[in-house]
């Protein structure tokens, strides 16, 4: 059975794993002022968005997310002739409306696949199974990468559901923002009230930023440091700590908004660095996704990995 994945643009792998795998991606179209960019982890609107600077006025940016009409043209015209078992990760349903999409185009991918195979001569069945990472940004990676270690291994899908529903269960994302004003006045156009005025101001003020979580579908500050290094310094910390007591897939996922290259002059990202190493776990870096950056800010950190569950202490 041929076997592979269609992600949502806003989880955060890197863009080798992507292309190594030949892992397919439902785009997220963005409007910001009077352009448009298509986010579908390209290099080159990556790059465009962030050479025009778009990110200090995505505040008043429209996102959606790969429609349902999109989703099923992108099965039933290429994914059900190329595999026969397509894995869909998506973030968290409680932050997007990907993962319903999907679910509701699986509908109709399912009725209608058999034709679209028999007209290009594919024989046989054709499986389609939606998995919500119940997280956000890079703390969808572990179960993304989990998957195709599962895939590769010759693992049965059922098997394979399984165990992602268990991984994503127990996939830990945490974001560290740059500008608390910038994220008060994106998660304001979305209705969320969870970074108020006061908040953002004394914030800002103080130079206090919050550590954020997404977890099991919710996503709530779980920390406060002052100044954004030491912030990342403390972040990198408790990943190194998480390292050594071990994780349910061998990887932490780190994006940052803007050029990856950021990362080494952070404090602290040396220190985790060397501690993957010690513990053959690999350290992903990745782009944040166009999406991710117009929600949270440009230069913002995003940090993710799966383990069992356990109080974060900040």
């Amino acid at each position: 059975m041929r076997m592979g994945l269609a992600i949502d643009a806003a989880c955060d792998v890197s863009q080798a794993f992507l292309q190594k795998h030949n892992i397919a991606v439902m785009p997220i179209s963005i409007r910001v002022d009077d352009e448009v960019f298509m986010d579908d982890r390209s290099q080159v609107e990556l790059h465009r968005f962030l050479d025009r600077d778009m990110g200090s006025r995505s505040h008043s940016a429209e996102t959606v997310p790969c429609s349902i009409e999109d989703v099923q043209h992108l099965f039933l015209d290429k994914l059900v002739l190329e595999q026969d078992c397509v894995f869909c990760l998506t973030i968290t349903a409680t932050r997007s409306a990907i993962n319903d999409h999907v679910i509701k185009a699986s509908f109709a991918v399912l009725k209608n696949y058999r034709a679209a195979r028999d007209k290009h001569g594919v024989a046989g069945p054709f499986l389609m199974r939606v998995i919500d990472t119940r997280s956000l940004f890079a703390g969808s990676a572990p179960a993304i990468v989990e998957a195709m270690r599962l895939i590769e291994a010759g693992e049965t899908p059922a098997a394979i559901r399984e165990r992602l529903t268990y991984v994503a269960n127990n996939s830990y994302g945490y974001m560290l923002p740059r500008d608390l004003y910038y994220l008060r006045a994106r998660a304001r156009k979305r209705g969320d009230r969870s970074v108020g005025l006061v908040s953002a101001m004394l914030g800002s003020a103080l130079d206090i930023k919050p550590l954020l979580r997404g977890y099991r579908g919710e996503t709530s500050p779980v920390g406060k440091v002052r100044g954004f290094e030491h912030g990342a310094e403390t972040l990198f910390a408790y990943a190194a700590q998480r390292v050594h007591a071990g994780l349910l897939v061998p990887v932490v996922c780190v994006s940052y908004g803007g050029d990856v290259s950021e990362l080494a002059k952070l404090p602290g990202y040396t220190a985790l660095r060397t501690a993957c190493e010690e513990c053959g776990v690999e350290l992903m870096e990745a782009p944040m996704s166009i999406t991710g950056m117009v929600n949270v800010g440009v230069g913002a950190v995003s940090l993710g990995f799966a383990a069992e569950e356990h109080v974060a202490e900040f």
